[in-house]
């Protein structure tokens, strides 16, 4: 093509090009339209804007409407030839999840094509709170508890109970089935002042709530209050992962085949899910309302055989064999059942144990619920008796009974039993037969005098010509400055000794400091090991720093040893109370995780205490 030809053919096509898109320009608009105008609480409904006479636009992400997610789920192109005419359209798809009953107002949608903005037309969604049920008559009535894709329900059958009283407590998580839930993170009771015991999932069933279904997971577990006091049981707080709507700008999953842009059908989500199509799973959390609780302390004057038990329990007792000698054992099995906090149910107390021997009896427990609130405990005890007996002693067992709101003491009935032979005789002096040999030799021989030696002392004292040097008197001139040498040897090598031990003393302490603090950054601990090496290692720093034994630290001394503001002396103090607790409240298999916060919390409080 020679050089005008080819200017000219440029020319041409400049001038068409102009003239097309002017025509595009001229026949660009945006329509949008509902898929349903009227939908209920939970239902999905599909919104679409298209615009025709445009390749590309900017339309938003997200609609924001009060009682309504909407977030886009796709955008496509469309071309249509009319007479040789070609025709483009953006569609973009969107996914509309209502929240709560009402009437809805989706205002206009400002789309930006080149230079150009075009509006979408007003659009207008009911909602209503169940299905079949309009929503315009109940704009101004809508309910309190609105239906939602999960919940947490506390369930606490006693609002008042006393220290160390098991209370039995129920958890129940629910979820809309239609979002596919996945627990990820199990329920945990927040709250201070007592102890849980280890969840148990007990349930799982399917119920309908206020016209919705749910599917209802129940949990159980048991607390003890570890002081008197007003308390706030919960809120639980839990994590699940639901499909929910899909936010802006999430993948879609495509075919490895798609190598035109267009999907492979058989892979669309929606083949194995309807709702996924439309849809993204997403973490949640879920929290309960708290529950009050009122903690009153146990009445003075308890029975001497009182080891903490509060329920109610029986006893049975039983001894084997029944005919023994002195000093045979005897094993005594008491049997304790009932309902209560049975890791302070102790082994029954012996009334009167003279002339018995008892050693340490061993025990064991078979639960009957879920948590270990009711069950049975076994103790065997072996007894031996040191003089004729003709009945087992009688075994006294105390607990409190909190819907009677007082002691009760149980003893076992009388076990008659055969005890043979005599007293166990007490033990006497042996003489060895040669010792008394050996004083009857020195009886029986007379002492015999030497004529000479007593002749001699019978003139007086004789003149001794033994040498200095083999006189006692000169050595022990001379052992005076050894003895003195070695003194002061030994008290150097003492005060070296000292110097080292305390050196080590020092070393040992540091190096337990710094092995608890690595101990306080795992996440593998329960809180009850947790609170303990963190007060552990405040009474540590502290005995570093004043020169004393870590045992004799408590909170007050350790908050004056580091010059703590009345703020961190108080979360101090909550440290070392939270610590006693857990080592002494005899709920021992608590929660098996602390919060995050409280771990921070904690941690910040212990790295920054520096004299």
């Amino acid at each position: 093509m020679s050089g005008p030809r080819f200017f000219i053919a440029v020319f041409a096509a400049l001038i068409a090009f102009f003239e097309t898109h002017s025509a595009s320009a001229a026949s660009q608009g945006v329509t949008a339209v509902l898929s349903n105008s009227e939908a209920a609480v939970g239902a999905t409904v599909q919104l679409q804007i298209r615009v025709t006479g445009a390749r590309d636009a900017s339309a938003p992400e997200k609609i924001a409407v009060d009682g309504l997610e909407i977030y886009r789920t796709g955008t496509s192109q469309h071309f249509e030839m009319n007479n040789f005419n070609v025709t483009s359209s953006v569609i973009y798809d969107y996914t509309i999840m209502p929240l709560k009953a009402g009437t809805f107002t989706i205002p206009p949608q400002t789309i930006r094509v080149g230079s150009n903005s075009l509006r979408t037309p007003e659009l207008r969604l009911n909602v209503a709170d169940s299905p079949g049920r309009s929503a315009r008559s109940n704009q101004n009535s809508q309910p309190a508890n609105a239906p939602k894709l999960v919940f947490a329900e506390l369930i606490v059958p006693k609002k008042t109970a006393y220290v160390g009283e098991i209370v039995p407590v129920q958890i129940r998580l629910g979820f809309d089935p239609r979002a596919h839930p996945k627990l990820l993170e199990g329920p945990e009771i927040s709250g201070q002042g007592f102890t849980a015991q280890k969840l148990q999932q007990s349930g799982e069933n399917l119920e309908t709530i206020n016209g919705r279904s749910y599917d209802v997971v129940t949990f159980k577990t048991a607390i003890a209050a570890a002081r008197a006091g007003k308390f706030e049981i919960g809120p639980i707080k839990a994590k699940a992962q639901v499909l929910t709507a899909r936010r802006p700008n999430a993948p879609r999953s495509r075919s490895p085949f798609d190598l035109f842009n267009l999907d492979d059908p058989f892979s669309d989500p929606f083949f194995a899910d309807p709702f996924s199509q439309f849809g993204e799973r997403r973490e949640i959390e879920i929290n309960s309302e708290p529950v009050a609780f009122e903690v009153k302390p146990l009445p003075q004057n308890a029975p001497p055989s009182f080891s903490g038990a509060i329920g109610n329990f029986t006893m049975t007792t039983e001894a084997k064999p029944k005919s023994v000698q002195v000093g045979d054992p005897i094993t005594v099995t008491s049997t304790i059942s009932g309902r209560g906090n049975f890791d302070r149910v102790n082994a029954p107390a012996v009334e009167d144990d003279r002339g018995w021997h008892k050693y340490p009896p061993s025990s064991k427990f078979k639960n009957d619920d879920d948590v270990g609130i009711s069950g049975t405990k076994t103790f065997e005890m072996v007894l031996s008796p040191n003089e004729k007996k003709q009945s087992i002693p009688l075994l006294a067992f105390s607990y409190f009974d909190p819907a009677k709101e007082q002691y009760v003491t149980l003893r076992s009935d009388p076990i008659a039993i055969d005890v043979q032979g005599g007293a166990v005789p007490a033990s006497t002096p042996v003489v060895s037969q040669s010792a008394a040999s050996t004083m009857l030799a020195a009886t029986a021989t007379p002492a015999v005098k030497q004529d000479i030696l007593y002749q001699l002392t019978e003139r007086g004292r004789v003149q001794s010509f033994t040498p200095l040097y083999a006189r006692p008197i000169f050595w022990t001139a001379q052992l005076i400055p050894l003895l003195a040498l070695l003194g002061f040897a030994g008290w150097k090598i003492r005060q070296v000794r000292i110097d080292n031990r305390e050196a080590r003393r020092i070393a040992a302490l540091q190096h337990e400091a710094a092995e608890l603090m690595r101990k306080l950054r795992r996440n593998d601990v329960s809180p009850r090991e947790y609170y303990a090496e963190a007060s552990r290692v405040v009474r540590v720093k502290a005995a570093l720093a004043r020169n004393v034994d870590p045992n004799t630290v408590d909170a007050e001394t350790a908050a004056d040893t580091f010059g703590l503001n009345a703020d961190s002396r108080e979360r101090l103090r909550r440290l070392f109370e939270q610590s006693d607790e857990f080592q002494y409240s005899g709920a021992h298999n608590g929660s098996e995780r602390i919060s995050p916060e409280n771990r921070r919390d904690v941690l910040e409080l212990v790295e920054h205490l520096h004299v």
